[in-house]
Order: C-alpha cells, then structure tokens, then sequence
C-alpha cells in the first residue's frame, strides 16, 4: 500500500520487553524482510532505545494528574475478576488507593469512559469503550518496562506515522491506543487498516512457540518470493493464490483504489 499510493514504510523493532527480545530474533527478522524485498524507507528505529522519549511522555500525562502508581499483579487482578472470558479489565483496585510511587510500582493512565469512533479501511464503522474493555491502561509494568499499548502511541506520535496496517488480533486495542494518543496532544488519529489472520486449523494463531511454519521455512521448502506473495495477497483476495511480483500487487492495489 505504501508504493501504491505514495508512503514511506518505517520499520520498528519493538523490544519494549527485554525479556522477550533477543538480537538472534531481530537478525531473523531483517534477514526475511531482506528476502522478500520488503526494504523501508527510513533507518530502523529499536524501542529500546527510546526510552527517554516514553518516560517524557508519561512525565506530560503525570503532570496532567492522568497517572497512579499501581501494585497490582496480573494474578492479583485475576483473582478478584474470578473466572471469565476474554479480556482481562482492570477493576481500578489503586485507582484511588494513593499507592505509593516507588521506581518499581506499575504505572497506569485513568480511562474516563468515553466512546471512541473510528473507520478502519477495511472492517467500516467501528466504536469502541476502553474503560469497559480493558479498564486503567498499564502503561509500564513493575519491572520497568514500558507496555506495547503505550510505546506504540508514543511512537506514532513522535515518528509522524499516519496508516496503521496490523492483525484484526490488535483490533481491541485501537480505541485506547486513539484516546491514549489524544491526552497526549495528538489531533488527528492515524489511519487503521486490520488484516485477517492465517489461523491454525482449529482456529488459534500461529506461533512459533507452537513450530508453526515460518519464512524461513518455506524458503527452506523451496517456495520463491513470488510464491509467498502470492499466498499473502490470496488470503486478502487480491490474487487467486498465483506467484505474483511486488510490482504486480501494486499495480493490483491501484487499480483497485
């Protein structure tokens, strides 16, 4: 979408957790983007190191009274939500609890219920509540680390970026993410688009934790680039599964526009 209408593609390696971020996997990463030819149009930028920038960014919201600390863990929250299912919505336990703001206390941002509306390119009209979905966002944890929720909106912000294109998994997130990026003063939301998923047969996401197939491979298996693009843009219906070139699914995507 980008070639076809003008973009420029940034890429983001978003190793907010260090506990889950290796240079093994970043090198995986460049190297399948490498050979699929999908080559961004900026340096790399690395969350890690951009921590300055988040922790100013939560200075603006604190001095706006928008933060507490929070001393909750997410056992604690679960037992006194009890069972249930999907989404896990914090009940506001130190909302107002003057919990103590030690370096290693959690950090959460008050969600005021509100409705959040926005049109996503390829789902329509959507509107969601955040406060009902997900309650307080946690923006950094106890251990430091500043949550995917709150990185991303910081560096949307800071980096300009004006189309979100991602899984309809992160669909549930885009109304806090859109009212997270209003508190901090940005005007006009981004664009979404959420993309369906390739789905395990019995209906879960793949995962490499479960030795789902990957890039590798299947260039391991012998596909061609073209044959993994063609795939892709079958499962968005822009192709009927044939091998097709970058070239050729831009002009697709034009002609389409």
């Amino acid at each position: 979408m980008a070639r076809a209408f003008g973009g420029r593609v940034l890429l983001r390696i978003e190793d907010h957790d260090r506990t889950r971020s290796t240079p093994g996997f970043e090198a995986a990463i460049l190297e399948d983007l490498q050979w699929l030819g999908l080559r961004p149009d900026a340096p790399l930028s690395r969350q890690s190191e951009r921590l300055s920038t988040y922790e100013a960014a939560l200075a603006r919201l604190e001095s706006a009274g928008l933060v507490y600390a929070c001393a909750c863990s997410r056992k604690a929250i679960e037992a006194a939500l009890g069972p249930g299912e999907g989404e896990l919505r914090y009940p506001g336990t130190c909302r107002d609890a003057a919990v103590d703001g030690a370096r290693e206390r959690a950090r959460r941002v008050r969600m005021e219920r509100e409705t959040i509306s926005f049109r996503d390119l390829r789902l329509g009209a959507i509107e969601q509540v955040p406060s009902d979905q997900a309650g307080d966002v946690l923006v950094r944890d106890r251990h430091g680390h500043w949550t995917y929720q709150f990185a991303v909106v910081v560096d949307d912000l800071d980096q300009g970026v004006d189309l979100v294109i991602r899984g309809e998994d992160l669909l549930a997130s885009t109304g806090r993410q859109i009212r997270l990026a209003g508190l901090l003063g940005r005007k006009a939301a981004p664009l979404f688009l959420h993309h369906p998923l390739i789905l395990r047969p019995d209906g879960r996401k793949l995962s490499k934790s479960n030795r789902d197939t990957g890039i590798r491979e299947l260039r391991a298996a012998g596909w061609s680039v073209e044959r993994v693009l063609g795939e892709a843009a079958a499962a968005l219906g822009l192709t009927r599964g044939e091998p097709a070139s970058m070239a050729e699914l831009v002009r697709r995507l034009k002609e389409g526009a």
